[in-house]
């Protein structure tokens, strides 16, 4: 029981935060709850404390719309919360999106998927490109583009307020990243993902290899939905300083050999590395 805690716990702890968010979401519109109440892009806490998304933000605020002070005050809780820990953590420990590709990707390897497509037929790049696209219509049109289709946002009012087009995202995520592309939503399309990723470059936690207790067996790399942050495993002591990493942790439950684990990103430390990856490239 302890060993299955032990590999699973980072995982049992992020459903437990994205279904209680919810929950608390879904309570504030149905029973009146006023714990968290508006949606992912939006919301005030306690009734009090404003949160908005920067990202959408930043939509309206090349759309010509005038962000309000309350809106501004909410930026900066979030932007200052998802450096502290990790910006793509919000893929990982937030996003209801990740319920759904999670469930493809087991399933892809349940069944197999992946033994006929050696060769992902996209780059991880896309998400970034979507996301200048995304700014581009924002102000082109005068509308926050991305908000206006987003899936997630789909999902997430679907679930508190009546699933409607909801069901559909769910699915079309769900069939994409099961027959088309592993991990495609997320790991390459998404631009609120792209967003959080620039983001979390500057990040203070980070997941850390050790390379002294590295038997390089290759479980974390097999189970990261972003594989190439790990490219210094069995090779050299340093923390994951690509943003592009969720901090789902499910490399450091997968690791027998303590080898991984989270740790507060030592600045200095930090410069040589990313000096050294820039001579070595």
């Amino acid at each position: 029981m302890a060993r299955l805690w032990n590999n699973y716990r980072y995982l049992i702890l992020r459903r437990i935060t994205q279904i209680g968010l919810l929950v608390l979401y879904f309570g504030a519109n149905h029973w009146g709850w006023t714990i968290l109440m508006g949606n992912l892009s939006s919301s005030i806490f306690l009734d009090l404390v404003p949160l908005s998304d920067p990202y959408a933000a930043l939509q309206m605020l090349v759309a010509g719309a005038f962000l309000a002070t309350d809106l501004l005050i909410g930026v900066a809780i979030i932007t200052i919360f998802y450096l502290l820990i990790g910006g793509r953590a919000f893929c990982s420990w937030v996003c209801p999106i990740n319920i759904i590709t999670d469930a493809a990707g087991y399933t892809r390897k349940l069944f197999d998927i992946d033994r006929n497509q050696k060769k992902q037929p996209a780059s991880r790049n896309m998400r970034y490109w979507v996301l200048v696209l995304s700014l581009i219509i924002s102000a082109v049109m005068g509308i926050t583009a991305f908000e206006f289709i987003s899936p997630i946002s789909m999902v997430h009012r679907g679930i508190i307020f009546g699933l409607g087009f909801g069901w559909a995202a769910m699915l079309v995520i769900f069939l994409f990243d099961l027959f088309i592309l592993k991990n495609g939503w997320c790991g390459h399309i998404c631009p609120l993902g792209g967003f959080y990723a620039l983001l979390g470059r500057f990040s203070l936690i980070k997941v850390e290899h050790k390379v002294e207790n590295c038997t390089a067996c290759m479980k974390c790399v097999t189970v990261c939905p972003e594989k190439q942050v790990l490219h210094m495993i069995d090779k050299q002591s340093m923390p994951v300083l690509s943003g592009e990493c969720t901090n789902c942790a499910r490399c450091i439950e997968v690791c027998d050999d303590e080898a991984l684990n989270f740790s507060i990103r030592k600045l200095a430390k930090t410069k040589k590395w990313e000096s050294k990856n820039e001579n070595n490239s």
